[in-house]
C-alpha cells in the first residue's frame, strides 16, 4: 500500500511541475527560434539573433523601460509603506486595529477588475489624467496589502526582548531598530518587495482602465498578439525568468550556509 501510494504521489508531483513549467521551457524554447513569417508557432532551427536585436523595436524598447521604472518606483513606496503598517499592526495596539486588518485583506480578495474600474472612477472624479502617475499609484495600493502579509508574517514572530536588551543596554529606539529588528525582518522585507516587483510588473487588468497613454509591457503585447508576437518578447521573458531563479537559488544558498554555521 506504502509503495503504491509513493508511486501515485510522485507521479502526481511531477505532473504538477510539468504543468507549470512546461509553457516556460516552450517559451525559452521559441527565443531561439529562426521563424518565418509573423507567427512564431513552428520550430524551424536555432538561432541567437533574437538576443542581438533584443532592443531594435522602439516600442518594445519603451514598453519595457515604463513597466521596470512603474514596478521600481511601486515597489519602493509599497515596500516602504508596507512594512511600517505590518510593524504597527504587529507591534502596537490602538482602536481600529481589527479593522486595519480586515481593510488590509480587501484588496486581495476583491477581483481585478473591480479595482481597476473603481480607481478608473476615482481618476475620473479628481479629473486627473491618466498615464504614468496613476499606474504607479494603483500597484501601490494592491501591492502594499501583499508586502504586508508577507512583512507581518515575519514580524508576528520576533522576539521583541533581543530589541529590549539593546535599549537596555543604552541604544536608542532607533539604534535599536537599525541594528537588531530590521536585519532579522530583512528576509521578509527582500521577499515583500520581490513579490510587489513581480505582481506590478505583470500586471495588466487594473494596468488597462488607468493606463491612458503609456504603455507597458503587457499593454504592448496583448497590443501586437493580433499581428504576431515578435520572438524578442520570449527573449524578455525568458531574461525575467532568469532572473528569478539566480535570485531564489542565491536566497537558498545565503540560507543554507546560515544554517550550517548556526
Amino acid at each position: 500500500m506504502g509503495g503504491k501510494r509513493s508511486w501515485f504521489l510522485g507521479t502526481y508531483t511531477g505532473l504538477a511541475i510539468a504543468y507549470l513549467y512546461i509553457p516556460v521551457l516552450v517559451m525559452i524554447m521559441f527565443g531561439f527560434n529562426d521563424f518565418a513569417g509573423r507567427f512564431n508557432f513552428e520550430w524551424r532551427r536555432p538561432t541567437l539573433e533574437h538576443y542581438r536585436t533584443l532592443f531594435d523595436i522602439p516600442e518594445l524598447t519603451e514598453a519595457l523601460k515604463n513597466s521596470l521604472l512603474i514596478a521600481s518606483v511601486s515597489t519602493i513606496v509599497a515596500t516602504v509603506l508596507g512594512t511600517m503598517i505590518a510593524l504597527a499592526l504587529t507591534r502596537h495596539s490602538f482602536r481600529g486595529r481589527s479593522g486595519l486588518n480586515l481593510f488590509i485583506f480587501l484588496p486581495m480578495a476583491t477581483p481585478e477588475i473591480v479595482l481597476g474600474v473603481s480607481l478608473l472612477a476615482m481618476f475620473v472624479t479628481i479629473n486627473m489624467t491618466r498615464g504614468f502617475l496613476t499606474i504607479v499609484i494603483a500597484h501601490i495600493m494592491f501591492s502594499i496589502s501583499y508586502v504586508v502579509v508577507t512583512v507581518k508574517a515575519r514580524t508576528s514572530g520576533l522576539d521583541q526582548s533581543l530589541e529590549e536588551a539593546a535599549r537596555d543596554l543604552g541604544a536608542g529606539p532607533w539604534t535599536a531598530f537599525r541594528t537588531v529588528t530590521f536585519p532579522l525582518i530583512l528576509p521578509g522585507i527582500a521577499a515583500a518587495s520581490v513579490l510587489a516587483f513581480v505582481l506590478s510588473i505583470d500586471d495588466y487588468v487594473v494596468t488597462t482602465f488607468n493606463a491612458g497613454a503609456t504603455i507597458t509591457l503587457p499593454l504592448w503585447i496583448y497590443g501586437v498578439s493580433r499581428f504576431g508576437v515578435p520572438a524578442q518578447v520570449n527573449v524578455i521573458g525568458t531574461l525575467i525568468f532568469a532572473i528569478g531563479v539566480i535570485y531564489v537559488a542565491v536566497m537558498a544558498f545565503r540560507i543554507s550556509s546560515e544554517d550550517a554555521r548556526l
